[in-house]
């Protein structure tokens, strides 16, 4: 669980990053901003960092579109429409990209009512630039929340799709199978450990994860709604499967203190019975779309990304 700093920022520091940010183009008062940081520390951080950490993190960050965002969350006329003028066609590009029929366009305006913050809740409009904290640029975010978007609603679609007849031709009759009480054990081994991989990953390589194991989305479909080359996109998906590998051998070796054979069985558990493991349920759910939900209509398992 991630906890804030024990203290409010130093008001040196808060004053430079401030300046640093140009936050006085939206008026932006230095104590709502340095909220704002307080909030995208606490979210970085395991423990609370001592000073030279965070400062180090906090100058780090997109600083300006920190500044933007925070001020269009608390009402700033300038900041939205610079917003409008500077976000939007790149928003609809992104849209286009995802959906070149023009589907996704009504997804980025109805996202640009959530940013503005049309909901209420005790009183305070709700803006959804609350959940932009710096570590990205907007821009990035942007097509990130929009690319979330448009997996939410194919997932929503699928769970109205109707379920095959017993006797319809495309039904799947069940496998008779006998339990292996090792597999069980095994199995459920690997899913904690793999869950546990998955979850420290950064948020954008559990969105690649989901996109291209749990949506099917190809790797060129994937480029466009982040805004990645379709190469880049490869070598991330490489990078973060091995990561997956390493991270859950020294789980099993160290924490369950299996030998290397009992390793090598618990994989082999999983990759002789893909459907043991959901990939949905193992990647969870984070602010930016909860992490893309839980969709159980694809079962292609980050069991086999670790396998690989």
């Amino acid at each position: 669980m991630k906890i804030m700093a024990s203290a409010p920022l130093d008001r040196a520091l808060l004053t430079r990053l401030h300046a640093k940010g140009r936050a006085d183009r939206w008026a932006l008062p230095l104590e709502s901003f340095g909220v704002a940081l307080q909030e995208s520390a606490r979210r970085a951080f395991e423990k609370t960092p001592d000073r030279r950490q965070l400062e180090k993190y906090l100058d780090a960050l997109h600083l300006e579109d920190l500044a933007l965002a925070c001020a269009c969350a608390e009402g700033s006329e300038a900041a939205w429409e610079h917003v409008i003028r500077e976000h939007r066609p790149a928003l609809y590009r992104a849209a286009d990209a995802i959906d070149p029929t023009g589907g996704a366009r009504d997804l980025a305006d109805s996202l640009y009512a959530e940013l503005f913050g049309l909901t209420e809740r005790d009183g305070e409009r709700r803006s959804h630039f609350r959940y932009f904290h710096g570590r990205s640029s907007l821009a990035t975010w942007l097509r990130a929340v929009l690319a979330q978007r448009h997996v939410d609603r194919l997932r929503s679609r699928r769970r109205l799709d109707p379920l095959p007849d017993d006797e319809a031709a495309i039904a799947i009759p069940a496998a008779v199978t006998t339990v292996d009480p090792a597999r069980v054990r095994y199995t459920a081994i690997m899913r904690a450990a793999i869950a546990a991989a998955v979850a420290l990953l950064a948020p954008r390589d559990r969105l690649r994860l989901t996109c291209y194991y749990a949506q099917e989305l190809t790797l060129a479909q994937i480029g466009r709604a982040l805004g990645e080359h379709e190469a880049t996109v490869s070598r991330h998906l490489t990078r973060t499967r091995r990561i997956i590998r390493d991270t859950v051998e020294r789980a099993l070796a160290e924490r369950e203190r299996l030998s290397a054979a009992e390793i090598a069985e618990c994989f082999a558990s999983v990759l002789d019975d893909p459907g043991s493991l959901d990939v949905v349920d193992l990647l969870g759910s984070d602010p930016i779309g909860k992490e893309l939900g839980q969709n159980r209509s694809r079962n292609k398992e980050t069991s086999g990304a670790a396998g690989r």
